[in-house]
């Protein structure tokens, strides 16, 4: 079975991209983060033309949104508001053998890493300390997921002394993603797979008119498992081709494959 994981930053805007991915990738499962739709209005058609007919969705008008896509039967199973605020940025299911799946599109955190002057950024580390206490009390086997926001290893980033300061990579975010980790023994499956230093960026700014010329990268997308999940998983790939598509998201799809 392969699932994926894209923060598709609008899927009516870049529907197009979603259907080339999938028709060359064919993923059994796909999570969709920052669908900027409402449930009513989501494109339901364009994937039931491609065999994803079971879709659980979480949306929301013009911002955050998630959605899970698959070919296989899934039950909808949870929607929890991490952020406490009633933003679309979580929604979970069960898959046919038993797994939970969460899909997650963790908040940015501002500009600022200072929750005295950057009420975004608080929001941020509060968000990750309530996963954390779900994470704690978990006892099912379970895939996590998503658009996460921190890319928490040096060569997670394109320069570790560059971005010390900068959201997303400053130790305060990275310490508060360790505990998440250590609430559940997770496995990170993209560096169980791709051991750091290696390269494994998900994300590039849309401020450089040619990402390929700095590759300024940060690997800001994750697929976690529980160590019984973790131990069936043979394969992790990141689509890094797709940041070149038309119109393309500044994320690309993370896979991982497993032996169901």
């Amino acid at each position: 079975m392969k699932i994926v994981s894209w923060n598709i930053n609008s899927v009516r805007f870049r529907i197009a991209i979603v259907e080339q991915f999938l028709r060359e990738v064919a993923p059994d499962i796909l999570c969709l983060q920052e669908t900027k739709v409402v449930d009513e209005d989501f494109p339901h058609e364009a994937f039931h033309a491609l065999g994803y007919v079971h879709t659980v969705i979480h949306g929301q008008r013009m911002h955050h949104g998630v959605a899970i896509l698959s070919r296989v039967p899934i039950v909808a199973d949870d929607r929890f508001d991490w952020q406490a605020n009633r933003e679309a940025r979580h929604i979970g299911v069960r898959l046919p053998n038993g797994v939970r799946l969460e899909n997650v599109y963790v908040p940015a955190g501002g500009d600022v890493p200072d929750r005295a002057v950057n009420a975004k950024f608080g929001q941020k580390l509060d968000f990750l300390e309530r996963m954390t206490r779900w994470s704690a009390d978990l006892a099912v086997p379970t895939i996590l997921t998503g658009d996460f926001n921190i890319a928490p290893l040096p060569s997670d980033v394109w320069s570790h002394k560059a971005l010390l300061k900068t959201v997303s990579h400053t130790p305060i975010e990275v310490e508060a993603l360790d505990r998440l980790q250590a609430s559940n023994d997770w496995v990170d499956l993209g560096r169980h797979f791709h051991p750091a230093p290696a390269r494994l960026h998900t994300w590039w700014s849309y401020r450089s008119p040619d990402w390929t010329k700095n590759d300024r990268g940060r690997r800001l997308d994750h697929m976690w498992a529980s160590r019984d999940v973790a131990a069936q998983a043979v394969a992790h790939s990141v689509h890094e081709d797709c940041r070149s598509w038309l119109k393309p998201s500044d994320h690309v799809p993370i896979m991982t494959e497993f032996a169901w």
